[in-house]
């Protein structure tokens, strides 16, 4: 099923990857944009005063982390995920309530003892509700805050358009509040009929109520797990998958007790989601296109310019004028035989030359050799004709008579030559003008194709590099590029590099950033000088808790120092950086940071290959010009 995700990034992550191990589709549209704020002035004085801090999302221990390096202070969670996040931050003496703002009260109230000190509770600035278990001094302190969108996202937006979704997720009120208010702004509230709406309780499913869900239904819990187990109980649906994923915050799980939420009344199902045509569908309507256009050219062929039919029928045979007869002359009173030899020689030359002209207006081979290869200058049986002719002249006549029959002869034959050398000069004319015109019709051709298929390598780096910002498999968009890659050895180097990670995709930036703390965490530990008893006692003991130092500005080479500056430059968005400080961490560490430098790596270089099929589209463009 496809599944519309409305938590914040880093929890938008890792429901993402929950939800596709299972099976399923996942939509992120970011409803909140979250800000980290500045501790108040009197924030170091509360921490050191409280006996244990409280945090009630994932959101508040990245918020605690950035405000303060302490990370001895006992930690009290709401759940088992923000208790996971707080241990990947570091900080060592972490307990998960499992449950909502009341579990955590009633766990408070069994391990602590309000002798011994007041609560601190790290929140947003907007909350569900007060968190004060009975008896102790709870201090509350605002260290982020969820700002909420102006309009609803793109991804969501186009998703219930299409009514391409079957599940929409909540897990706060505030975020339900926020999604009726833009879908109903956005003018989709009629959209929403074929969904399911999924609340972590029925505090959250309760606003929800305003728009036409199919269900409505509330966790039995108010955790992750439970609403992953909610998804998977629902029959399956029709809809095809695809990946559309973008990033929010949300804000914190609601304090109320649990109960499960009835499900709101049936709606009739909505109308199945609209589908393309497919690559059969696109195949046939080419196919369509192309006999139009071809029967368009011959219906207005009789309309089309002289040049542009000649190409079009081929080049014609133009049939020379055979030189007129001439008239015998006398018979000559001296040397008759020679001059009937002549004639006859005369008569075979001409017709060589009438099969020749034909030869050459009827091939079609000679409009497609190149000009250096075209025979130029007079043709070698005319300059024969001449030089016979030139002989004939230069020959003593015995009378008058015979001379004068013989220039008229003379006079007759060079005329027939120049009719015979302007066909010749009209023909090869025509030829020339043929093979310029075929050579401007495939060179536009060429640029046509060269400019589809750069464009095509352009949208389809682009959809893999959704891909990889997402974490989601691209084998699909990969197989895009097969018929481009037939006859250019220039796409194979990227092909190759993409073609083993397609399958199941890359580790996300953002999962990499979230996996970090972990990492850094277990290399510190392993970061011992020898293998004595006290080293192996100290490398237990940062397993247990781990204080260290984060920021750019962090400086110096020892372990803490490049753990430091490789998280703010993954933060910062230079992966390859951070990369680069983490390879160059001592041996002892290989074991902690083997496993995130192999998901980093594979991001890297699928990156790269991407980067280089859109490098390749852009000059395949540039060629087209």
């Amino acid at each position: 099923m496809r599944v519309l995700i409305t938590r914040p990034e880093r929890e938008a992550t890792a429901l993402a990857q929950a939800l596709t191990l299972r099976g399923h589709s996942p939509v992120i549209a970011p409803l909140f944009r979250l800000q980290m704020l500045h501790p108040p002035a009197d924030f170091p004085a509360s921490l050191a005063d409280c006996q244990a801090v409280l945090i009630t999302s994932a959101n508040g221990a990245r918020a605690l982390a950035e405000a303060s390096e302490q990370r001895s202070k006992p930690i009290f969670a709401v759940g088992d995920t923000t208790a996971a996040t707080a241990e990947g931050l570091g900080f060592g003496a972490v307990t998960s309530a499992s449950g909502d703002a009341a579990s955590l009260s009633d766990l408070v109230r069994q391990r602590l003892d309000p002798a011994n000190g007041p609560l601190l509770h790290v929140s947003g600035s907007d909350i569900a509700g007060d968190l004060t278990p009975e008896g102790f001094e709870t201090r509350r302190v605002v260290l982020y805050e969820a700002r909420e969108a102006d309009a609803l996202p793109d991804s969501a937006r186009a998703a219930l358009e299409a009514r391409a979704l079957d599940v929409a997720t909540f897990f706060s009120p505030r975020a339900s509040d926020a999604f009726v208010r833009l879908a109903t702004q956005a003018n989709l509230v009629d959209t929403c009929r074929g969904v399911t709406a999924v609340a972590i309780s029925p505090a959250a499913a309760e606003p929800l109520a305003a728009l036409p869900f199919a269900r409505t239904i509330a966790a039995e819990r108010p955790t992750r797990q439970s609403v992953l187990d909610e998804i998977d109980r629902l029959p399956p649906s029709g809809v095809e998958s695809s990946t559309l994923m973008t990033d929010i915050p949300a804000s914190s799980p609601p304090p109320e007790p649990v109960e499960r939420a009835v499900a709101s009344a049936a709606v009739p199902p909505a109308a199945p989601a609209r589908r393309g045509v497919g690559v059969i569908g696109a195949f046939a309507i080419g196919v369509l296109a192309a006999v139009l256009v071809l029967a368009a050219a011959l219906v207005s062929l009789p309309y089309w310019p002289q040049e542009a039919r000649a190409l079009w029928r081929g080049p014609a045979v133009a049939q020379p004028s055979p030189p007129k007869p001439v008239a015998p002359p006398a018979a000559p009173v001296m040397d008759t035989a020679a001059l009937d030899a002549a004639k006859r020689d005369l008569s075979a030359r001409l017709d060589d030359l009438d099969t020749r002209l034909r030869a050459i207006a009827s091939t079609a081979a000679q409009a497609q050799r190149p000009p250096a290869e075209r025979q130029e200058g007079p043709d070698p049986a005319i300059e024969e004709l001449r030089r016979k002719l030139e002989a004939l002249e230069s020959r003593p006549t015995a009378t008058e008579s015979d001379t004068s029959a013989l220039k008229s002869e003379i006079v007759a034959l060079r005329a027939g030559l120049q009719s015979l050398d302007q066909a010749v000069a009209g023909q090869k004319a025509s030829v020339e003008k043929a093979a310029a015109a075929a050579s401007a019709s495939t060179t536009g051709e060429q640029k046509a194709l060269a400019a589809a298929r750069g464009s095509a390598l352009i949208a389809i780096a682009a959809r893999i590099s959704a891909g990889l910002t997402a974490g989601q498999p691209f084998a699909t968009d990969l197989g895009l590029l097969t018929p481009l890659a037939q006859g250019d050895s220039k796409l194979g180097e990227p092909i190759a590099v993409l073609q083993p990670l397609a399958a199941k995709g890359v580790a996300s930036r953002a999962s990499l950033a979230a996996s970090f703390p972990a990492m850094a965490k277990m290399a510190l530990a392993d970061d011992l000088a020898d293998d004595s008893f006290w080293q192996r006692l100290l490398g237990r003991l940062k397993r247990l808790v781990s204080l260290r130092r984060t920021g750019a500005d962090v400086q110096g080479d020892s372990v803490e120092a490049k753990l430091a500056r490789a998280e703010a430059a993954i933060n910062a968005g230079d992966l390859a950086g951070a990369v680069g400080l983490v390879k160059s961490l001592p041996p002892e560490t290989s074991r902690a940071t083997a496993d995130w430098l192999a998901r980093a790596e594979a991001h890297l270089s699928a990156q790269r290959a991407v980067d280089q099929l859109a490098a390749l589209g852009v000059s395949q463009l540039g060629s087209a010009r």
